[in-house]
């Protein structure tokens, strides 16, 4: 991978840093318990609480997201970086740009779902 091919991932990295971080600033809003003095009907209650569960989810996604692009800015310049961890074969630039946290190819990737 030459160094402009890592300076654009980087780049990418970078925003998606920031992208992650907004979400999980606007998700920590909308985990936040509901008051049981909160005026809203008994349903409406029971279907802010199933949002509240999944919002929580989805917290806790962008966190662990959020820790894998760190990761991966720290060993941006690690000599193995946008090597597959399964077979060794070098990951294609597009797809570390789509999804810097992924450490695997295409193919291990698939393999590794399938089971």
């Amino acid at each position: 991978m030459d160094k402009k091919q890592r300076k654009d991932i980087e780049e990418q990295i970078n925003r998606q840093i920031k992208e992650t971080r907004e979400a999980i600033s606007s998700l920590a809003e909308q985990v936040k318990p509901i008051a049981p003095d909160n005026a809203i009907g008994r349903l409406s209650r029971m279907e802010a609480i199933g949002a509240r569960s999944i919002n929580e989810a989805s917290l806790a996604r962008a966190k662990m997201k959020l820790e894998q692009l760190k990761a991966v800015l720290a060993d941006l310049d690690d000599p193995d970086f946008g090597t597959c961890i399964e077979c060794d074969e070098q990951i294609p630039p597009g797809r570390i740009m789509l999804m810097p946290e992924s450490r695997l190819c295409v193919r291990c990737a698939g393999r590794l779902e399938k089971g």
